[in-house]
């Protein structure tokens, strides 16, 4: 049993010196120190030696051990740093090559858009006004004159948060509130943002949408005045060679009422948009 010993211990140690890689390495240690491992079954067999024998050839199978192990650990660590330096080789970071270099981002037409038309109204002395986009019963409906039973209401499919709680359907209750600060001062604002409507998504309709609406008080305004102010408007928006027209027309909340016409870019040639 002591050549089988020596036999087993050179093997092993040839076959770890000769191992390139922690998988090898492992499977050369579960075969020989293993529970169902070549010494590991050397030393289930000492018990039909002597008991002369049996501590001298334990000795020598606790000594084999420790040599294995020994040889096994270089091994390792020797393995362990190849493996390792080769990663770093395949990761490896060329610090010299040029960054790259973030995208620039933009912003988005609607908001571009909302941008260029508040300017447009600052330049004439209005100033922006804003509220909260979920908005109760009373400055949505309420506080404008839109009882229960109004009309508009029916005008107005409203996406309700609770019983008197909703997402705005338009911008008016920024006017209500304007008015509840400035009372009695004079007031000229423009009050952009986003509104609700229970509307299904379609080329026109979308449930979220962008509104924008001025108001004016002061002594002497007049309908002339609120003319003046859309033309003008239009003119810096679209070009100073657009058509204006306005024609009467009829909502349930306003008195009297009148829509805008814009002639198109195409000067009455006709295109995809007219």
């Amino acid at each position: 049993m002591r050549e089988e010993l020596e036999r087993l211990k050179a093997e092993t140690i040839k076959e770890i010196q000769g191992a390139t890689d922690s998988f090898a390495l492992n499977e050369i240690r579960v075969k020989v120190l293993g529970k169902k491992g070549t010494l590991t079954a050397i030393l289930r067999g000492m018990g039909g030696l002597s008991p002369e024998e049996r501590p001298v050839i334990g000795e020598l199978v606790n000594r084999v051990r420790e040599e294995i192990e020994t040889v096994l650990g270089e091994r390792g660590r020797i393995i362990a740093a190849e493996e390792q330096n080769l990663r770093l080789a395949q990761e490896e970071i060329d610090i010299l090559l040029p960054g790259r270099k973030p995208k620039m981002g933009h912003s988005h037409p609607l908001q571009l858009v909302l941008e260029e038309i508040e300017e447009i109204f600052l330049g004439m002395g209005f100033t922006i006004a804003e509220g909260p986009e979920i908005e109760t019963d009373y400055y949505n409906f309420e506080a404008l004159n839109l009882p229960k039973n109004h009309p508009a209401r029916d005008m107005q499919d409203s996406l309700y948060i609770t019983a008197e709680t909703l997402l705005r359907t338009h911008t008016s209750p920024v006017q209500v509130r304007t008015m509840e600060k400035t009372c009695p001062n004079p007031i000229r604002i423009i009050a952009p943002g986003r509104v609700y409507r229970r509307d299904a998504l379609d080329a026109s309709h979308s449930p979220m949408f962008h509104q924008i609406e001025g108001l004016v008080v002061e002594e002497g305004i007049t309908f002339g005045d609120l003319k003046g102010v859309l033309t003008v408007f239009v003119k810096k928006l679209f070009g100073e060679n657009r058509l204006v027209r306005f024609r009467p027309s009829f909502f349930p909340f306003t008195e009297p009422s009148a829509e805008v016409d814009v002639s198109c870019s195409c000067s009455g040639k006709g295109c995809r948009i007219c």
